[in-house]
């Protein structure tokens, strides 16, 4: 499995020519409501080009589920199977073509060209936030989108995760580095991606104390 990171939380997962695009945000929609929220890096163009045959998205929030960055990717025209909790299924629905628009609440699984996506609690401000665990039949792989560490999420979360992607920033509702790092140390995955970070902070993954991480850089493939 191939995986870069889009910066912020998004991701891209390709196997074999499949593609799984997260929570793309590639566009200023946020800085628009909230001037202090400003890029810090650049959008990539060239990611317009690509084709996603699936696209999760883990919660209503601009910088996760961001219209300006929908609309490069998901119209009338395309087929795309999307992924996706209440909150957001109601409002990506509305494009209509021939997409295939799964309500991806919590406990829900899909399985695309063999893969398996299973949809997991998250613990966040929208209520119907979730983490989506991609089950490729070699590896598990875990993106928790934005959550706190919350007792409830370790039930939902098998013993054999291979990498995390979870976010490290600690605000938002959302994990600081101490309590995403025995986030990751309580699931046991083999490898912890630090995400969240660099887009509207100066946080880097250096400050992110945790013995098993990778340090992912923006639009490059994550080497696991």
């Amino acid at each position: 499995m191939k995986i870069i990171w889009l910066g912020q939380a998004g991701l891209l997962f390709i196997k074999n020519g499949f593609k799984i695009m997260i929570d793309p945000y590639l566009s200023d929609s946020v800085e628009k409501i909230n001037p202090a929220s400003f890029r810090r890096q650049a959008v990539d163009e060239s990611l317009f080009e690509i084709k996603p045959d699936v696209m999760i998205f883990t919660h209503n929030h601009l910088d996760h589920y961001d219209p300006a960055t929908v609309c490069r990717f998901i119209s009338a025209d395309t087929n795309i199977v999307v992924l996706s909790p209440a909150s957001v299924w109601q409002e990506v629905r509305k494009i209509g073509g021939g997409n295939n628009y799964i309500q991806f609440n919590r406990h829900t699984v899909w399985t695309e060209n063999g893969i398996k996506f299973t949809a997991v609690k998250a613990e966040h401000s929208d209520i119907s936030a979730i983490g989506v665990i991609i089950d490729d039949g070699d590896k598990k792989y875990y993106v928790t989108g934005d959550t706190l560490y919350n007792e409830e999420i370790f039930g939902d979360i098998p013993n054999d995760i291979y990498a995390v992607f979870l976010p490290v920033n600690g605000v938002g509702n959302n994990m600081n580095m101490t309590d995403a790092a025995r986030f990751a140390k309580r699931i046991n995955a083999e490898r912890t991606v630090p995400m969240h970070i660099g887009m509207f902070d100066e946080i880097t993954a250096d400050e992110f104390d945790c013995e098993n991480k990778i340090i992912a850089n923006i639009y490059e493939e994550i080497k696991l």
